[in-house]
């Protein structure tokens, strides 16, 4: 079996559209939030969203390339050569069909879908985009990215809801584990942010309907009210560890397990049971070669919904043991990007990497009430730093669909 290693990142966030600047307000406890400032209707009762701001781009496409392309996949063809920039090659001396894309999004263009519906709505069929559906789907990213870098091993799209960037991320390092990839390009995307999707979450009830900034992504905490709808990209270039020690290349964190399992209990809530996810969490630091007590951090789903984080918390406690859960430090990225479903796995896998190479772990931003059923260090009282030598990302996305990676520090 081979090591992989992460050798590249990039993001596009709420918080930062570079890596180094998304690091720098993760370590600020930056919170990307604002108001909702484009509603067409007067009668919603959602404030607050997190969109990304300041993203150009023409930064990577042509003008031409772009308008071609839905935002989504704009987010992920960026930060896909943003990561391969940073890898510092283009990994000309891989065989091409060695070199793979796996990009997860859980819902694709849904603003697209709406726009252009309602133009066939008002001016008929002939005057919807003949780039419609070729921009809507949601494995163009996957698509873009390959036809952008030339990588043609195995390319596709993993939509698992929140999930999904997660997923694509363990399937890529099982593909170079298993021998079948060198090197992959491995994340996710998502973009809608909008009235549409806004309203549609809200009507599940989901969303948070706070109008303070600093109150409306608040996991963990007892007044948690639901979550801030975000967007953006993280993309990391996974490589075979020997791969990449020939070239030189420097290695933020190995990944070492990947857990991948259904809750067959509901189409939105998670299980009360905790059971799947933690046999996925249990499948990811075993596969690792890890006990328990072994894991320093995790970085949590952490939605701010009152069912994710209650239930989160007694996977936690059930896949690591009650005693070595209490001991383990973990924070919610969420609680200063918002959620940023489809892309929510992967941009919280860089910061899970980034915690690794840097011994250090974020707080959980805004929390202020104890909740008795979530009862674990959420690392509240501000940043730590410390030793984190291995790290969990959970993500759990609606239809029970849960995933777990574990990190290690690199080390030859």
């Amino acid at each position: 079996m081979k090591r992989v290693v992460i050798t590249g990142m990039g993001v596009i966030s709420p918080i930062g559209n570079t890596l180094d600047d998304f690091w720098n307000a993760i370590k600020a406890n930056k919170k990307g939030f604002s108001y909702v400032s484009d509603m067409t209707r007067e009668d919603f009762d959602v404030k607050i969203a997190a969109p990304v701001r300041d993203f150009s781009p023409e930064k990577r496409l042509d003008k031409k390339e772009a308008k071609r392309m839905d935002r989504f996949t704009q987010f992920a063809v960026t930060a896909a050569l943003d990561a391969m920039e940073d890898a510092g090659t283009k990994f000309e001396d891989v065989d091409p069909f060695r070199a793979g894309v796996i990009a997860g999004v859980g819902i694709g263009g849904l603003n697209l879908t709406n726009s252009e519906y309602s133009k066939y709505l008002e001016k008929g069929p002939d005057k919807i985009s003949v780039f419609f559906i070729p921009m809507m789907i949601g494995n163009m990213a996957a698509g873009m990215i390959s036809i952008k870098t030339g990588f043609k091993g195995a390319n596709f799209c993993t939509t698992t809801a929140c999930s999904s960037s997660a997923h694509a991320i363990g399937e890529a390092f099982r593909k170079i584990k298993d021998g079948y990839l060198d090197v992959c390009i491995a994340g996710g995307a998502e973009a809608c942010v909008g009235e549409f999707a806004l309203g549609g979450f809200n009507n599940m009830k989901v969303l948070s309907r706070s109008d303070d900034l600093d109150r409306c992504s608040i996991p963990f905490d007892k007044e948690r009210n639901g979550f801030v709808l975000g967007e953006g990209s993280g993309m990391l270039i996974l490589e075979e560890l020997e791969h990449a020690k020939a070239r030189g290349a420097k290695i933020y964190a190995e990944i070492a397990g990947y857990g991948a399992t259904g809750d067959a209990y509901h189409m939105t809530s998670p299980s009360p049971t905790g059971e799947a996810a933690a046999m996925g969490i249990k499948l990811a630091y075993e596969e690792a070669g890890l006990k328990p007590e072994e894991i320093d951090y995790i970085n949590a789903h952490g939605t701010s919904t009152g069912l994710n984080d209650k239930y989160e918390t007694t996977a936690i406690k059930l896949a690591l043991g009650e005693d070595a859960a209490r001991k383990t430090v973990i924070s919610s990225t969420k609680s200063m990007t918002g959620h940023l479903l489809g892309a929510a796995g992967s941009v919280e896998a860089i910061v899970t990497a980034l915690s690794c190479r840097d011994d250090f772990v974020h707080a959980t931003v805004g929390y202020k009430v104890p909740d008795p059923e979530c009862d674990l260090d959420y690392c509240i009282e501000g940043n730590r730093s410390m030793t984190v030598d291995a790290a969990l990302s959970n993500n759990l996305g609606f239809g029970g669909h849960n995933a777990t990676l574990c990190f290690k520090k690199y080390k030859d």
